[in-house]
C-alpha cells in the first residue's frame, strides 16, 4: 500500500485503497452536483415568470439594479461568519467593477464603524438564516437613517428578510455537506447572486476595459490592459530615415537605435516603409554604394495604434508568418509616434 498516512486514514470500513480513492472523487462529484443543482434552483428563479413573478428573486434583483444605478448608491456589504467571508468577496467585485463599495463588519459596527455608513448608501445585508444577531445594530441604523436595504438570504420569514426593503430569496437547496450543516450549497449561491449583481450592474453602466485597467494598474490584470502608448519609445528615440537614406546610414541609424529595424518616412513624415535586419541581409548582394532605403525597405509593413492594447500588439507580432521582434504605432495620418519592442513588453509582464 502507497501511503505516507496511518492506515486508518487511507480506507475506511474496510475498503481498498483503489475503492477508497474511487469513492474520493464520487464524494467529490456529489459535492459540486448538489452546488451545481442549488444554482440550477436560482437560475430557475431568476427566470421565474407568472402571476407570482412579482414578488419573486428576478424581480427583487431588477429592483435592487435599478435602485443602485438611479440614486448611484455605494454599497455597504454585511455579513458574519461564511456569509462575511463571501461579503467580502462580493464587495471587492463590485467596487472593482466600477460599483463603489465597502465592507462593514458587523461587530465593529457596533463598536464605532456604524460612522462608515452615510446617507444614500445601500446595506447589502447577507444572512443564510437571516436570523444572524449580530446584524441587529446595522439593520436598525439603515432603518434609522433610511438606508436602502437589500437582504440575501434564505428565508422569507426571517427578521432580516421582514425588515428589508428588497429581499434577494435565495432557493431552499440541500447544503452539500453529509450532515447539512456546514454552509457549501447556500454560501456557493451567495457568491454567485453577487458576482450577478456586480456584473449587470457593470453592464447596466457601461464599464469597459479602459475602466477595469484604471482599478487595476498592479498585478497581471493590470500589465493585460497596459496601452502600447503607455511602453513605446517615441521622438529622437525612434529609427526613423528618408527613403533617400544611403544603405551606410540605414545600418548606422539602426546599429544606434537597436530596435532591429527602421521606418522610412517621407516628406510629410508619414510611414511609407520598414527596414529590418533581415531586408539588411538580402541586400548585402547589391551594390552596397548606390543601394538606398527606398530599394529595400518593405512598403506594407506592419503597424499598430497607439491606443491598442499591449497584449494585443504582441498577439499582432507573434501572429505575423514570420513573428516580428519590433512595431510601429501610428496616429491617424499615418506618422509614427512611437515604436515598441517585443523586450518592452516582456520587461512590462504582458507576454
Amino acid at each position: 500500500m502507497n501511503s505516507s498516512l496511518p492506515p486508518s486514514l487511507t480506507t475506511l470500513n474496510g475498503e481498498s485503497q483503489a475503492q477508497s480513492r474511487h469513492n474520493m472523487l464520487q464524494q467529490a462529484c456529489n459535492v459540486l452536483r448538489t452546488e451545481a443543482a442549488g444554482l440550477q434552483a436560482m437560475i430557475t428563479a431568476l427566470e421565474a415568470s407568472g402571476p407570482d413573478a412579482g414578488d419573486g428573486l428576478g424581480a427583487a434583483f431588477v429592483t435592487a439594479v435599478e435602485r443602485i444605478l438611479s440614486d448611484n448608491m455605494r454599497v455597504v456589504v454585511t455579513g458574519i461568519g461564511k456569509s462575511g467571508h463571501i461579503g467580502r468577496k462580493i464587495q471587492a467585485t463590485l467596487a472593482s467593477t466600477g460599483t463603489p463599495a465597502i465592507f462593514v463588519h458587523p461587530a465593529e459596527a457596533s463598536h464605532g464603524d456604524l460612522g462608515m455608513l452615510q446617507k444614500g448608501d445601500a446595506v447589502l445585508a447577507i444572512s443564510n438564516s437571516g436570523e444572524t444577531a449580530e446584524l441587529a445594530d446595522i439593520i436598525s441604523h439603515a432603518r434609522r437613517f433610511g438606508l436602502l436595504l437589500i437582504a440575501m438570504t434564505s428565508r422569507t420569514e426571517s427578521t432580516l428578510a421582514r425588515t428589508a426593503d428588497i429581499v434577494l430569496l435565495l432557493p431552499r437547496a440541500p447544503e452539500a455537506c453529509p450532515i447539512g450543516l456546514a454552509p457549501t450549497t447556500s454560501s456557493t449561491m451567495q457568491l454567485a447572486l453577487g458576482d450577478a449583481l456586480a456584473i449587470v450592474l457593470l453592464q447596466r453602466r457601461g464599464f469597459n476595459a479602459n475602466d477595469f485597467g484604471v482599478f487595476h494598474p498592479g498585478g497581471r490584470l493590470g500589465t493585460q490592459l497596459r496601452r502600447v502608448h503607455e511602453l513605446m519609445h517615441h521622438g529622437k528615440h525612434m529609427p526613423l530615415g528618408p527613403p533617400s537614406m544611403p544603405l551606410r546610414q540605414v545600418i548606422m541609424e539602426m546599429t544606434r537605435k537597436t530596435f532591429g529595424c527602421m521606418g522610412v518616412v517621407d516628406e510629410n513624415n508619414r510611414l511609407i516603409g520598414l527596414i529590418t535586419d533581415r531586408d539588411l541581409r538580402l541586400a548585402l548582394e547589391q551594390d552596397l554604394g548606390n543601394t538606398c532605403a527606398a530599394d529595400i525597405m518593405n512598403t506594407a509593413p506592419q503597424t499598430i495604434g497607439p491606443d491598442v492594447l499591449a497584449a494585443e500588439a504582441l498577439r499582432i507580432m507573434n501572429d505575423r508568418p514570420r513573428p516580428i521582434s519590433s512595431i510601429f504605432a501610428l496616429d491617424e495620418a499615418g506618422h509614427p509616434v512611437g515604436i515598441v519592442h517585443l523586450h518592452d513588453l516582456l520587461r512590462a509582464g504582458v507576454a
